[in-house]
């Protein structure tokens, strides 16, 4: 190799034309168009414009990335001479194929979407703004394409470097680890933390917000009173909105009765203490001194990474038990779940399993027949950490009462290995589990009383919809289908879903984070409804007839919960 330098053709040419804006690769053009095509068929959710275009720039940028490399290789094989005369009329082939597909992509979109709004009872759309979809598309490929020719060159910098004391291989390998580590580095270290620092400021300022006219509570039962041992200030916004949360008393007895009691919501927010245990003992006191262990049934809330505890979930329960209940929550971050997940990953558990221990062990020290019910309840990373904060052999000799988890995201250990072990003949989407003793999964339609044995003294309900991709998704989907692909279909899922080798991968990814899009009842929003019967099956409330929960529902749809 003359000059030992390292370059991909035999010629000399310059190294910016040639890797910046040299043409595109045909074979890989063809495959992005086809990616491009894939990525607009049917998903778990809705999607909109916006979120087309980015998934399918991305998923044509992939499937360009997987063709320039088989060419790559095939080139270095020496299966793939090059004619010049043959090479134009083939670029004009790939053109032509490419063009055709993507004109054929954005006029099937509207109709492959629309399959997706009729499983959820959305209104169809004419059009998805094939434009903008088209455009931002191109956008991402650019970028993406950009970026990897930048790659490519940093690599051949540093190769042609190492040649001094290296062969060409050995150079080469050398240059493309360099050039990762360069690349890593910059993005993880400086893009990443700037985008995180600025991202943890923004969410900081929101949860520190007192909106005009708030004012710390009246009641001495309620966290962040005169009385309370946290003041209104450090419980957060969505401890603020928890604690002033519906129903009172008054609203209780309306619907269910003059024995109404005031509920109980006792809440730490982060920024009461300085650790987890502290904060987890700040619960307990704040437990002992709302009189809570006297209250029929206690809750031990864990809430999701902004410290949000959803209430349609509370609401059922707390008309359900005419207000005999008392809740409580520890907030551990206040960045979006997936944000704390990343940056911040033990402390959602650690804070749950302090909260559980402390609240755990004194459950216990208390008259079996005069302490209160106890149950966790936890949606999407709550339900997670929740999972996380209990050790089963701990409990064995006095469980608890039992658990509600809502959404429960797909890395979630208790529900992979129940769900792992579900009877063969049920789906992924509503397994069931042995007799149904102690785990029972709940969708918008599951009936947790028919075709079960009798409960045991543990109660677990998972509430999942087949349509939330948080619980759904697959790292394995990249190359195998999915389990909630296969037969039987369940019915919030489009009977044209297919899935379809590293696009269905990204499509879940884009899913995951627009799963809260979708109508009340589907995706990751789980409705107040839905709650209820799963609070039903675990805490057989009494003296409620038919007539009396079919008020409820109509009480919680006029709540829009």
């Amino acid at each position: 190799m003359s000059g030992r330098r390292v370059w991909e053709h035999r010629e000399r040419r310059s190294v910016a034309d040639r890797r910046l804006f040299a043409p595109m690769s045909m074979f890989g053009l063809v495959l992005g168009a086809l990616g491009f095509v894939a990525a607009l068929m049917p998903g778990m959710v809705p999607r909109t414009s916006l979120t087309l275009g980015l998934l399918a720039g991305l998923c044509f940028a992939a499937a360009y990335g997987v063709g320039v490399s088989l060419v790559h290789f095939a080139t270095l094989l020496e299966l793939a001479p090059i004619n010049p005369d043959r090479h134009r009329k083939l670029r004009t082939v790939a053109l032509i194929c490419s063009g055709g597909l993507l004109l054929y992509g954005l006029a099937r979109a509207p109709a492959w979407q629309n399959s997706v709004n009729a499983v959820m009872g959305l209104p169809p759309v004419e059009s998805l703004g094939s434009l903008l979809v088209a455009a931002l598309a191109l956008a991402v490929v650019l970028s993406l394409v950009l970026l990897a020719r930048l790659f490519r060159r940093a690599a051949i910098i540093f190769a042609n470097l190492l040649l001094v004391v290296l062969p060409v291989r050995a150079a080469l390998l050398g240059g493309f680890v360099l050039a990762a580590m360069l690349f890593w580095s910059i993005g993880s270290g400086i893009l990443a933390r700037g985008l995180v620092d600025g991202l943890d400021a923004t969410y900081a300022n929101v949860d520190a917000l007192i909106p005009a006219g708030s004012r710390p509570p009246g009641d001495p039962l309620k966290s962040g009173s005169r009385q309370s041992n946290m003041t209104w200030a450090s419980l957060g916004a969505a401890g603020r909105d928890f604690v002033l949360a519906r129903p009172d008393r008054a609203q209780i007895a309306g619907l269910a009765g003059e024995t109404a009691m005031e509920p109980i919501r006792v809440y730490v927010g982060v920024n009461s203490a300085d650790d987890p245990a502290a904060r987890a003992r700040l619960a307990l006191e704040e437990l002992k001194r709302t009189g809570a262990f006297a209250r029929g049934t206690l809750v031990i809330a864990t809430p999701t990474g902004t410290g949000w505890v959803d209430p349609a979930a509370t609401l059922p329960l707390e008309y359900l038990l005419r207000g005999d209940v008392a809740t409580v929550a520890v907030q551990y971050s206040y960045l979006p779940s997936w944000l704390s997940l990343m940056v911040e990953p033990e402390r959602g558990a650690e804070t749950a399993r302090q909260v559980f221990r402390l609240v755990y062990g004194h459950w216990l020290t208390l008259p079996k027949d005069s302490r209160p019910r106890l149950y966790l309840f936890g949606l999407s990373l709550g339900a997670l950490n929740s999972d996380l904060a209990v050790d089963v052999y701990d409990i064995l000799a006095q469980p608890f009462d039992g658990a509600l988890w809502a959404g429960p995201p797909f890395p979630s250990r208790t529900w992979n290995a129940v769900v792992a072990a579900r009877n063969p003949d049920t789906p992924v989407w509503l397994p069931r589990y042995s007799d149904g003793r102690m785990f029972r999964f709940a969708t918008q339609d599951a009936d947790l009383s028919q075709g079960y044995a009798a409960w045991g003294p543990l109660r677990i309900v998972y509430l999942q919809y087949p349509s939330d991709p948080i619980v759904f998704f697959e790292s394995s989907s990249l190359l195998r289908r999915p389990r909630i692909a296969a037969d039987p279909r369940a019915p919030d899922i489009s009977p044209t879903f297919v899935w379809i080798p590293v696009v269905t991968f990204l499509q879940g990814i884009v899913d995951m984070v627009t799963a809260t899009g979708t109508p009340s009842g589907f995706g990751h929003v789980y409705a107040g409804t839905d709650y209820l019967d799963a609070w039903i099956a675990l805490t057989d409330p009494a003296d409620w007839t038919e007539a009396d929960i079919d008020r409820l529902r109509r009480r919680i749809k006029e709540e829009d919960l």
